[in-house]
C-alpha cells in the first residue's frame, strides 16, 4: 500500500497558487523596495520636536508617517505571504526576519509621535486640528487625543515601557508549558491505531462517533491540567493583576474599561451580552437535552458536545463547486460583490490546497494597495472547507471594499467588526445550504452545524467572557486567585452554562487553566457580538431590501471611519442594545426546536 504524501511547493500547479504580483512582481523588486523604506527610517528624526511647531510641519509628518506605513504594509505582506507558502524555505524566512527588524527600528524611530503629540498643550492642539491642512488626519489625531486622560509623565511612560517583558512573563509562561512541555500520551483511536494525544488530536477524538475514545481522550488530556494546575493557576493570576496594574496606572476605572477603551466601547455593551445569552440558557439546556436524546445516551458529559449527531452525512465539493455553491449563496449581495468575488477566487486570490510545509490553518490577508489574498488547505470532502473559504472570503470582499472607499488612514477595519463580514457570509451558505437540503436528514445535519457553531461562539465565548469578568473584578477586590478560587468560579459557570441535566466532570473546572485567551483578556466577548451581529445582518438583508442591501454594502466599506458600534449602527444593528444576541439565541431556540421533529 502506498503512502500518500503532500506535494512539494515547486510541484504545484500555479492557477492553483496565488499570484503575488499585486504587492510586488518577484523577491527582486521587493527587496529594492524593501531597501527604499529603510533608507526613510531616517527621516523621521527630522520631526521630531517640531509636531506642535505648525499645521504646515504636523501635516507633512503625518503624510510621511502614512506614505511609510503604507509601503511599510506591502513590504511586510509580501515577505509574511511567502513564508507561509512553505515554511521550511530559508529565503523566504530571511525575507521575514529583514522585515521584522526594519519594523523595529522603524518603530523605535517613530516612537516621539505619540508622546510629542500628547504633550502638546490643549488649545494649541485644538487649534492645530482646526487647520484645513490637517482635515485628512483630524480624526486619527481626535482619537489620539482620547488617550491623554491616560497618559503618564514622559519618566512615567518610560518606566511603563521599561516593563515590557516582565509583564509578558506569564504569558509566555504559560505557552512554554502548554505548548512545549505538557505531554499527553497516547491514545487508541476507534481503528485501533495508537495515535499521540496533542491539543491538535484532542479536537479530532472529540468529534470521534467512538463514545469511549471520546470519553478516554478527555479524561486523559485534562489529567495533565489536574497534575499542573497550581502551576497554571500562578499564571493566569500574574496576568490578571497585570491587567488590573496597568489599569490602575493608567487611571482607568477597572481593567474592563481599559480594554475596552480602544474601541470605544462602553461596559454596558460587555454586561448586556451577558444578560441576554443568561436569559437564553434554558434554550441552550434544551438543545443539549435534544443532543442527548438524539445520541441516544442517559447521560451527557462535554465529551459529547462536539461530535455530529447525524455522522453518516458525506458531501464531496471540487474547488470549482465549492465557489459556485458560495457564489448562490451570496446572490442577495449583487453583481458587484459577486463579480468581484467569483474573479477572485476563479482566479489567483487564493492559495488552494495543501504543500508540504504549507501553514495550516486559513486566513484572509487584506491590503491597501493589493489583492485581498486567502490561504486555504482546502479538501474536497470537508464541507467545513466551504464554510471556511466563504469566511475567509467574507474578510477579503470587506477589505476591497474598505480599501476602495476610505484613505489609506481609515481603511483598516477593528477586531471588533472583523468577524461580522466573514460570519455573516458563513450565514448566508447556510440558509442557501438549508433551502435546498436534499432530505430531511441533510437539513437536520446542517441545523446542528449551526447549532454547534452558535453555542461555541456565543454562548461558550460569553461564558469566558463572563469568568474574565469575575476574576478580574476580583483581583481588583484584593480577593486571592487561588486554584480553589479559579476553580470554584469556573464550576459555578459550568453549572449555569450547562444545566442541571448535564454531567460536569471535576476535570472540566481545569478547563479555566488551557484557554490562551485568558492572557489576552476581554478580547472573546468580540466573537460572540461578532457572530450577534452578523445573524442579525444576514436576517435584515435576506429579509429587507435595497436599503438594507445598501447599509450593509457601506458597512463593508467603512474601514475605520466610525467607532465600530457607530458603523454597525448604521448598517441596521445596535450592539448597545440586547436584541442582536437576543436575536441570535431567538434563531438558536428555533432551530433546536426544528432539529428535535426532524430526527
Amino acid at each position: 500500500m502506498t503512502t500518500a504524501t503532500l506535494p512539494s511547493r515547486n510541484e504545484v500547479k500555479s492557477e492553483d497558487c496565488w499570484d503575488l504580483s499585486s504587492l510586488f512582481e518577484n523577491d527582486q523588486i521587493w527587496e529594492t523596495e524593501r531597501e527604499k523604506l529603510d533608507e526613510r527610517i531616517a527621516t523621521f528624526a527630522t520631526f521630531r520636536g517640531r509636531l506642535g511647531e505648525s499645521a504646515d510641519v504636523l501635516a507633512e509628518a503625518l503624510a510621511f508617517d502614512s506614505e511609510f506605513d503604507r509601503l511599510a504594509e506591502r513590504v511586510g505582506t509580501y515577505a509574511f505571504l511567502r513564508t507561509t507558502e512553505d515554511q521550511g524555505d530559508s529565503e523566504s524566512q530571511a525575507m521575514k526576519m529583514k522585515f521584522q527588524n526594519l519594523a523595529v527600528r522603524a518603530g523605535q524611530a517613530a516612537s516621539f509621535f505619540r508622546p510629542e503629540l500628547l504633550a502638546i498643550d490643549e488649545a494649541r492642539m485644538a487649534e492645530l486640528i482646526a487647520d484645513e491642512k490637517l482635515k485628512p488626519y483630524r480624526l486619527q489625531l481626535e482619537r489620539l487625543l482620547r488617550y491623554r486622560p491616560h497618559t503618564l509623565t514622559n519618566n512615567e511612560e518610560r518606566l511603563l515601557a521599561m516593563q515590557g517583558e516582565m509583564a509578558s512573563a506569564a504569558g509566555n509562561a504559560f505557552r512554554q508549558l502548554n505548548d512545549a512541555d505538557l505531554r499527553f500520551g497516547e491514545i487508541e483511536d476507534a481503528d485501533g491505531r495508537k495515535v499521540e494525544l496533542t491539543h491538535a488530536t484532542f479536537s479530532q477524538f472529540l468529534i470521534s462517533p467512538n463514545r469511549e475514545v471520546r470519553r478516554k481522550a478527555f479524561h486523559q488530556y485534562y489529567q495533565s491540567f489536574v497534575e499542573h494546575e497550581n502551576t497554571l493557576a500562578a499564571t493566569l493570576s500574574g496576568s490578571i493583576q497585570r491587567d488590573v496594574y496597568y489599569a490602575r496606572a493608567r487611571n482607568y476605572q477597572s481593567s474592563l474599561e481599559a480594554s475596552l477603551f480602544p474601541d470605544n466601547v462602553p461596559v454596558d455593551v460587555y454586561d448586556n451580552l451577558i444578560t441576554a445569552v443568561r436569559d437564553s440558557l434554558p434554550n441552550v439546556h434544551h438543545y443539549l437535552d435534544v443532543r442527548r436524546r438524539k445520541m441516544g445516551i442517559d447521560k451527557i458529559h462535554h465529551y459529547d458536545t462536539y461530535v455530529p449527531i447525524l455522522s453518516g452525512i458525506k458531501k464531496q465539493h471540487s474547488w470549482d463547486q465549492a465557489v459556485n455553491l458560495i457564489l448562490e449563496s451570496l446572490a442577495p449581495l449583487g453583481n458587484e460583490y459577486l463579480g468581484v468575488l467569483e474573479a477572485g477566487l476563479r482566479g489567483r486570490w487564493s492559495d488552494r490546497y495543501p504543500n508540504r510545509g504549507k501553514q495550516s490553518g486559513a486566513f484572509s490577508c487584506g491590503t491597501f494597495d493589493a489583492d485581498p489574498y486567502i490561504l486555504m488547505n482546502f479538501k474536497e470532502e470537508v464541507l467545513n472547507d466551504v464554510f471556511t473559504l466563504t469566511h475567509e472570503a467574507g474578510h477579503s470582499m470587506h477589505s476591497w471594499h474598505s480599501a476602495r472607499h476610505q484613505p489609506f488612514e481609515y481603511y483598516n477595519y477593528t477586531i471588533f467588526v472583523a468577524e461580522v463580514a466573514s460570519t455573516f457570509n458563513e450565514q448566508l451558505l447556510t440558509d442557501h445550504l438549508l433551502k435546498n437540503a436534499a432530505d430531511d436528514q441533510e437539513r437536520a445535519y446542517l441545523i446542528n452545524n449551526e447549532l454547534d457553531g452558535i453555542r461555541a461562539t456565543v454562548v461558550r465565548q460569553t461564558m469566558f467572557a463572563e469568568f474574565e469578568k469575575i476574576t478580574h473584578e476580583m483581583a481588583e477586590a484584593g480577593e486571592p486567585l487561588t486554584v480553589k478560587a479559579f476553580r470554584d468560579v469556573y464550576r459555578n459557570l459550568l453549572n449555569a452554562y450547562f444545566g442541571d441535566g448535564f454531567v460536569i466532570d471535576d476535570q472540566l473546572e481545569r478547563e479555566c487553566f488551557r484557554i490562551p485567551h485568558f492572557y489576552r483578556a476581554f478580547y472573546v466577548y468580540k466573537y460572540a457580538t461578532g457572530l450577534s451581529a452578523a445573524v442579525a445582518l444576514s436576517r435584515r438583508v435576506l429579509e429587507g431590501g435595497q436599503t438594507e442591501l445598501d447599509d450593509y454594502l457601506r458597512f463593508l466599506s467603512g474601514g475605520c471611519s466610525k467607532d465600530p458600534l457607530d458603523l454597525l449602527r448604521d448598517a441596521g444593528v445596535d450592539m448597545t442594545e440586547p436584541q442582536p444576541v437576543a436575536t441570535t439565541l431567538s434563531r438558536f431556540r428555533e432551530l433546536t426546536d426544528e432539529l428535535d421533529s426532524l430526527i
